[in-house]
């Protein structure tokens, strides 16, 4: 693949990506105040000093938005992380085993997505301590049921082609057939779908923040900083309208490199060769 042949809109989601993970890692050389520092009067307009304005505590909005993409970007990754290791373990475990195994993997998952992602979080979070393993951890599992399906649905696919039926005659158990067989010839749609949940994970942190349960203040995240200063939305303040069109900006370039990433891998071919 030449960088030529990367259409726009990819550019524009890959600088995008690029640019929030920037701000993420380099948020303390960057920022140019303290993530919780007081600086001015509360709801300040923008102006040459306070590029965004200030919030609702009279803290600069910028520099939230810079520390708070480090918050939502970690939290995000690393759930989705985890969600796809546990959804793609368990599903190809299940579209290798078949039986007693698929059937048990598959109705458990099957109840799981049937109870409302978001009204399930909430209870859990509420019960259990608000920190950012519980939080990590809930958005993990909650999410690997979506990854589950997928993998499920695209390793039965793989898991009766002939090379996997000869592995299996020369008697290669599970874990070289999930690791060595299927799973480099998923890669594609699994990558894609990899984006994709990636994206629904900082929308729906940013939803968990915004009705209090994600990420807790003093610390910055954009879904918080969207609940913290709403209420100006009444006098005509915009500070809620920055973190949520940063929000807004981050997913749109995720999702122009996954369909990009979708157009280029039409077909269910990974590792051992076409792609």
């Amino acid at each position: 693949m030449r960088l030529r042949d990367i259409p726009i809109t990819a550019w524009v989601g890959i600088i995008g990506i690029a640019l929030a993970f920037i701000c993420a890692i380099f948020a303390p050389l960057i920022a140019p105040f303290g993530e919780t520092e007081v600086v001015g009067n509360v709801w300040q307009p923008a102006d040459a000093q306070y590029f965004f304005g200030l919030d609702n505590l009279g803290r600069d909005i910028l520099s939230r938005l810079i520390y708070g993409a480090r918050t939502t970007l970690f939290v995000a990754l690393a759930a989705t992380i985890i969600s796809f290791s546990l959804g793609i373990i368990l599903s190809f475990t299940a579209a290798v085993s078949r039986g007693l195994i698929d059937t048990v993997f598959s109705r458990f998952n099957d109840l799981m997505m049937s109870i409302p992602t978001l009204i399930f979080a909430l209870v859990v979070l509420a019960v259990l301590p608000q920190n950012l393993v519980v939080l990590i951890l809930v958005m993990a599992i909650l999410d690997s049921t979506r990854v589950y399906r997928l993998g499920r649905a695209v390793a039965l696919d793989v898991a009766v082609m002939e090379f996997v039926e000869a592995a299996k005659l020369r008697g290669e158990g599970r874990v070289w057939i999930i690791f060595r067989e299927i799973l480099p010839n998923t890669l594609s749609p699994l990558l894609a779908e990899f984006g994709l949940r990636f994206a629904f994970s900082i929308l729906f942190l940013s939803t968990l923040s915004f009705l209090g349960l994600g990420i807790q203040p003093p610390s910055a995240d954009w879904g918080g900083m969207v609940k913290d200063n709403k209420d100006g939305i009444i006098f005509g303040i915009s500070a809620a309208l920055v973190p949520g069109a940063a929000i807004a900006a981050l997913a749109v370039c995720v999702n122009l490199v996954v369909d990009w990433l979708l157009k280029r891998t039409s077909s269910l071919k990974g590792g051992r060769g076409d792609a």
